[in-house]
């Protein structure tokens, strides 16, 4: 007898089933997901979680057996001699540590000395080249696992690839000889493609992967060969008839022989070293010419893979241990303006909340309408929103296929939402709108909050809130104002108190002798940011040389073009602006002169530097300089090309990661001698 809550279970498993096989479809077949990866590893695990409950309920055919989905009706079927299986997932370390749990007891005293090896996970399309007598004779998309579409006429257009196994005596291969790996197109080639579709009023990709895959997938050979593609081999299907024991191995017989492959595989007995390079390729994905969504940990001994063995559609032997999200699909409940410094209307989504890589999200930048319209963005839509590294999260594409026909269209208006003024565009060039009132109270808010910022006179105590209630009340109404503030006025404001107020103050007051370049940062000039600042200081060394240059004087300066020139010269001849600077002087702002001279051959000469933590003679703004001025170049975030990390106390995270990275670390006492060197 069914019960009522078998009957729920039956159609809960049936529903899943469908909207996976759907999902299945868009991603492996028409190169248009309609899910993000976590919403769809979310639906296949409640399924496999269902299905674990309730096994008699299992389908052959549900989506837990089988990978990907069928073939495309356009390209005939390959049938791969050995099924291409799909990896199983691990979301965390914990997951990854139920991996380790399951292999070692699985191979109890054969796993003493297990060895891993770990590779990226690329977000491409996965293939197999099958090879006969050393010639390319098919290759195929994975497709179901058991079945692929034939792409051979395509994929000999890639040039990355081997049309002729380069054979010697010590890498002989079988007659039959299949290799494994992932069509990508990279990050840089991706962009230039979309330029060139939208310059063809064409439609745009997604992404790199949806790039790769389409341009793959071409009924047109020729097109395919168009397309900047690029193959990395990963794997042999099969290693019968060759002297492999290992996927190490395995990786080096495929590089001698022509392939493409990762440069960077890492070998590992240890658990701990695969968490610490999992942190660390979190970050360093970021300046990978490719995009890759993971780590891929697999046991390295091929005979301990055969022991392992299979599932119905993943290896026992391997996982892919995915990174956080950055990327989702929600819904964009509204837009609405934001207006910065310079006066320019940023349309940004009011967006339903939604946890991109632990963070939620519930605005994003849609940058203008020229974006806008070329997206085909719209009220009521289901969009696709990017938050990379500590980029402001943006809106990168459309769902279309989500829409209900109620989405409504949007134009930015034709005046200021905070004073009414016209918006207009300074030239057809120009696609931002800007607010032509120079005293929107907007455009005072984000200058003073820009004034104020760490880059620039880094008054730490004076937060935005409290600029804004300033701004409010009437405290203040220009940068000037700021060196007017007093402690009594400040202690009189609502949750403020003395002890508050005189943190503020000293704040202000430790501000009031700025280098040059933070203080001509400060002013925010338009088109000018911090290194273009820096180029000015040097070459000017005080205010008063700096605000008596010429348009011509200015075009002299190295890096410096006739917009930066003329937008510094508007600014210096504009009698409101030079009222401000006046005023910070009169308040008792002394801008130091930059008198130091860069040395040559310095001690940080080719050094890529990170400073962390608080150094109790420098502030972090002094030290940068001084690192500069000795030839080294200052970044914010540990990556794979610093080189060096100078460390305050209360370092942080950041010298944990250079600790994992082997980063030279060199603490407040080493510093400061190598600045006497």
């Amino acid at each position: 007898m069914v019960t009522g809550d078998e009957t729920k279970i039956k159609e809960r498993i049936a529903e899943l089933i469908a909207q996976i096989e759907k999902a299945n479809r868009r991603y492996y077949v028409e190169d248009n997901p309609t899910l993000s990866d976590a919403q769809y590893d979310k639906l296949f695990r409640e399924l496999q979680a269902l299905e674990k409950e309730h096994p008699e309920l299992c389908l052959d055919s549900s989506p837990t057996q089988k990978v990907g989905a069928k073939k495309n009706e356009v390209f005939s079927e390959v049938k791969h001699r050995i099924p291409m299986l799909s990896l199983a997932n691990a979301l965390d370390m914990g997951e990854f540590s139920d991996f380790v749990g399951r292999v070692q007891k699985l191979l109890g005293a054969a796993a003493n000395n297990l060895e891993y090896v770990v590779e990226y996970k690329f977000d491409g399309l996965a293939t197999e080249i099958v090879y006969h007598n050393a010639q390319l004779e098919v290759a195929s998309t994975r497709g179901d696992g058991i079945i692929g579409e034939n792409v051979t006429d395509n994929f000999c257009t890639i040039k990355s690839v081997p049309q002729c196994l380069t054979q010697n005596l010590l890498t002989q291969v079988p007659e039959i000889f299949e290799v494994r790996g992932e069509v990508i197109m990279e990050i840089a080639n991706f962009e230039k493609l979309n330029e060139q579709r939208l310059a063809a009023e064409e439609k745009v990709f997604a992404n790199p992967r949806n790039a790769a895959a389409g341009s793959l997938r071409q009924l047109d050979p020729e097109v395919t060969a168009t397309r900047p593609l690029d193959f990395y081999a990963y794997a042999v299907a099969s290693t019968e008839g060759l002297n492999i024991r290992t996927e190490e191995e395995g990786r080096k017989l495929l590089k001698e022989l022509g392939f493409k492959t990762q440069e960077t595989l890492f070998v590992t007995k240890s658990v701990d070293e695969i968490a610490s390079y999992y942190e660390r390729m979190i970050i360093e994905r970021d300046y990978l010419p490719f995009e890759i969504d993971g780590i891929v940990i697999k046991v390295n001994r091929l005979d301990l893979q055969e022991q392992l063995g299979m599932r119905a559609r993943t290896p026992r032997w391997a996982v892919a241990l995915k990174f956080p999200p950055r990327e989702e699909y929600t819904k964009l409940l509204d837009i609405t303006v934001q207006v910065g410094r310079s006066g320019a209307l940023t349309p940004v989504a009011e967006l339903e909340p939604v946890n991109i890589g632990g963070v939620i999200v519930k605005r994003a930048t849609l940058h203008n309408q020229e974006e806008i319209n070329r997206k085909d963005i719209r009220i009521g839509d289901t969009v696709i929103v990017r938050r990379q590294g500590d980029v402001i999260p943006a809106v990168v594409g459309v769902v279309k296929e989500k829409r209900s026909g109620k989405e409504k269209p949007y134009q930015l208006p034709d005046s200021c939402p905070v004073c009414s003024s016209p918006a207009t565009k300074e030239n057809d060039a120009n696609v931002a709108l800007r607010c032509s009132n120079p005293h929107c109270p907007a455009k005072i808010s984000e200058r003073l909050i820009h004034f104020v910022s760490r880059k620039a006179m880094d008054i730490e105590s004076l937060g935005e809130k409290l600029l804004v209630k300033l701004l409010d009340i009437g405290m203040i109404s220009s940068l000037q104002d700021i060196f007017a503030l007093q402690v009594e006025k400040l202690a009189e404001l609502e949750r403020m108190g003395e002890k508050s107020a005189a943190n503020v103050i000293t704040a202000i007051d430790n501000a009031r002798n700025p280098e040059l370049a933070r203080f001509i940062y400060s002013l925010g000039i338009r088109h000018v940011g911090e290194q273009t600042a820096k180029v000015f200081a040097k070459q000017y060394k005080s205010l008063d040389k700096f605000l008596a240059a010429s348009l011509e004087d200015l075009q002299q300066v190295p890096d410096v073009g006739p917009v930066v020139a003329q937008s510094i010269v508007d600014f210096i001849n504009d009698p409101v602006e030079k009222k401000t600077i006046e005023g910070l002087l009169a308040n008792g702002v002394m801008v130091q002169e930059n008198t130091a001279e860069d040395i040559v051959g310095g001690v940080f000469a080719g050094q890529i530097v990170v400073v962390t933590g608080t150094l109790s003679t420098l502030s972090r703004g002094q030290a940068h300089a001084e690192i500069e001025k000795r030839g080294g170049k200052i970044t914010s975030s540990v990556s794979k090309s610093t080189t060096m990390l100078v460390a305050g106390e209360n370092a942080g995270s950041k010298l944990k990661k250079a600790q994992d990275q082997g980063v030279r670390i060199v603490e407040e006492e080493e510093f400061a001698a190598l600045l006497k060197a």
